[in-house]
């Protein structure tokens, strides 16, 4: 479900990345996570490797991530930051930004990946313990 408001596209920092479609305002929803999807730890654990990245874990709950949310990159300097099962403007955001979250803010533990966003603040490697 994809509106004018976020645009899925070619990013330059992996894959698809979800891009702001107009101006947000700090504290303003961007986008409403699709939460219909929910899997129990086991059912988690059987999942392909490929589709284990597009699942969340809040507030106690594994989410399968629906489009557009489950195309947002990490972001190192990350502009969203997630709120009762949203994603929300962290800071003022502009009209074709990248979006993304600081996925080392995730509650899964064990995860690590490479970062590839740019910014300046890169931290390289993100992990969470």
């Amino acid at each position: 479900m994809e509106s004018m408001e976020v645009i899925v596209k070619k990013s330059k920092i992996h894959g698809l990345g979800v891009f702001a479609g107009r101006d947000f305002k700090k504290g303003e929803v961007v986008i409403r996570w699709d939460i219909s999807r929910q899997l129990t730890p086991e059912e988690v654990e059987r999942l392909p490797e490929k589709e284990k990245k597009f699942v969340a874990f809040v507030d106690g709950k594994y989410i399968v991530m629906q489009s557009p949310a489950k195309y947002t990159n990490h972001l190192c300097d990350a502009n969203l930051i997630v709120k009762d099962f949203c994603y929300v403007a962290k800071r003022d955001i502009k009209k074709g930004e990248e979006l993304g979250e600081d996925y080392a803010t995730d509650e899964i533990s064990g995860f690590r990946m490479k970062c590839n966003c740019g910014s300046k603040n890169c931290r390289g490697i993100i992990s969470v313990p």
